[in-house]
């Protein structure tokens, strides 16, 4: 008898002890997924699944399925970047210090409400929503407050800003100036990714035509002036915390990436010079199997359409490197304490999966922003996971499994069905502008509602082991004072400044604008001369206008 058919008869003899279990328990819930895998996979899936060599291949070789790296973690670990920003720019400044003094290793600034949509503190519209889910930046003297004795130098930051995102950075670059740092110091990221905006998140002001060409515009100056910062960072997270599926949230975000490289490249950029400052933001979801291979799958993804599609030559242009953020969507307001644990596995997924920096969300976000205990709690998860569990030991220590190969391949076809329905509708601003990825992630989000009703998937202490009292938590709550303060600081600038120059800044922010120069150059000038930034948006939306979403259905 043939190992194969010895092979065979043990499986099928295994098959049918499996399907005589099965047959005598009823399993009435699970997490949702079952019902799409196998119940086992072998060295068959494997093989069916992936060429070893060219699919699977060794970290930081082409197509960098095992990592961008070869040596990952053992050289350098993830970057632990905590996601913070409250109240006002002091405030924000004492809480990175408190989480850089307890071992954080890069700053994540998070905008209030106003600064992402491009308000002052003090615009009527801001009204009631001044620092409250995230910091209130409104001008160069907030952003110096804000990295008061930080030294930009020895720190990475990225910024999550995507509509006014240039001019954030023009105030980011202004302070490094201040301190007496070069722009070629300087690294971090810049969010900066508007298709998003219009597919899931909804935080655009401008049309979609020059909302790219302000993308294009900060990736020029960065690849010229800033050369180790990421102008932008192509983000799914948002993408699936409005609902969608993993498949959906890779493909999407890889759309958005290929987007962004035929809008440079029609602006005259050559694709080896911009494409290694790119860099992606993922979702990390409760499906840890799922969100190992998904990771996988973009690396694949992105390296074989940067060199095959877009023709890049230059290996460090096929590196797909990302950022991981465990899913905000997936805390429960009920038992807030299990969020550590959900956490803690949706972190391990993101390191399995071999991400370059990490924030854990703290249990109480949910409910407010996160207190400082509940971060620093979230920040000691990281830490454990680096220094205690040998997680780090191991490049893609999954690598070879026939389930994770096997799924990582199905993603990878998921998504390339999905790339293939994009250009059918001809790409992806026209599938936008027709509501194609607004229905795809409504009908998602349906789905797990319904499954999560049905207790199809269930959600333990929603809708499995409930527990009749709650259990209540301390949060972070913003007083009224924050909104007082920031109308006093930004009423004393408007009146000490030099009215002049900044009237001279506007002006030529204006011009640039109309006349298509990179807009860069005169947002530094702006923020120099103490420009807010709801000026500046202003300038802006008269040149550009502004843009209204059509009704999907």
């Amino acid at each position: 008898m043939t190992d194969s058919k010895r092979g065979d008869d043990a499986k099928q003899a295994w098959r049918r002890r499996y399907d005589t279990e099965v047959a005598k328990v009823e399993r009435e819930t699970g997490s949702g997924a079952s019902e799409e895998r196998q119940p086992l996979y072998d060295r068959e899936d494997l093989v069916a699944n992936s060429d070893e060599e060219s699919d699977i291949g060794y970290p930081g070789e082409y197509p960098f399925t095992r990592g961008p790296y070869s040596s990952m973690y053992r050289g350098k670990l993830w970057t632990m970047r905590q996601f913070s920003g409250f109240g006002t720019a002091a405030d924000t400044n004492k809480r990175y210090k408190f989480l850089l003094e307890r071992g954080q290793t890069g700053l994540s600034v998070a905008f209030d409400l106003p600064t992402l949509m491009g308000y002052d503190s003090d615009d009527p519209l801001a009204e009631g929503e001044v620092g409250y889910c995230g910091v209130a930046i409104s001008s160069l003297a907030d952003m110096e407050l804000l990295f008061d004795d930080i030294p930009l130098e020895r720190v990475s930051t990225s910024m999550t800003i995507n509509s006014p995102a240039a001019i954030l950075l023009a105030f980011y670059l202004a302070v490094a100036e201040k301190q007496g740092v070069p722009m070629s110091k300087l690294r971090g990221t810049l969010q900066n990714d508007i298709l998003k905006e219009y597919i899931a998140q909804k935080e655009y002001l401008f049309p979609p035509a020059p909302s790219m060409r302000l993308v294009v515009d900060t990736m020029s100056f960065c690849q010229k002036s800033v050369p180790k910062w990421h102008a932008v960072s192509i983000s799914g997270y948002q993408i699936r915390e409005k609902g969608s599926t993993a498949v959906q949230e890779l493909a999407f975000t890889l759309a958005d990436g290929f987007a962004y490289v035929e809008a440079a490249i029609h602006a005259g950029m050559k694709v080896d010079d911009f494409a290694p400052q790119l860099s992606f933001f993922f979702d990390a979801h409760n499906d840890f199997f799922e969100e190992i291979a998904k990771f996988r799958a973009a690396r694949r993804i992105w390296a074989r359409h940067m060199r095959e599609r877009f023709g890049a030559k230059d290996p460090k242009s096929w590196l797909l490197r990302f950022h991981t953020q465990t899913a905000g969507v997936s805390l429960m307001a009920q038992q807030p304490e299990n969020n550590i644990v959900r956490v803690a596995y949706q972190a391990l997924a993101g390191v399995l999966g071999g991400t370059q920096s990490l924030h854990t969300n703290a249990m109480d976000e949910t409910l407010a922003l996160p207190t400082a205990k509940s971060a620093k709690i979230a920040l000691r998860t990281q830490q454990i996971l680096a220094y205690e569990t040998g997680v780090a030991e191991v490049i893609d220590p999954l690598g070879g499994s026939y389930f994770v190969e096997a799924i990582t391949k199905k993603m990878e076809d998921g998504a390339e069905a999905y790339f293939k329905k994009i250009d059918e509708l001809g790409g992806v601003i026209p599938a936008i502008e027709k509501g194609f990825f607004q229905r795809e992630i409504e009908k998602a989000s349906y789905d797990f509602q319904r499954e999560m009703d049905a207790k199809k998937r269930i959600i333990v202490g929603v809708n499995g082991f409930v527990e009749d009292k709650p259990e209540p938590i301390e949060i972070l709550k913003i007083d009224e004072s924050v909104e007082q303060e920031q109308r006093k600081r930004l009423r004393h600038l408007r009146e000490h400044r030099d009215r002049a120059a900044v009237k001279r800044s506007l002006d030529a922010v204006r011009q640039a604008a109309r006349d298509g120069s990179n807009v860069m150059p005169s947002l530094l000038d702006a923020a120099r001369a103490y420009a807010t930034l709801g000026e500046i948006v202003k300038v802006f939306k008269q040149e550009f206008g502004e843009y209204l979403e059509p009704a999907t259905f």
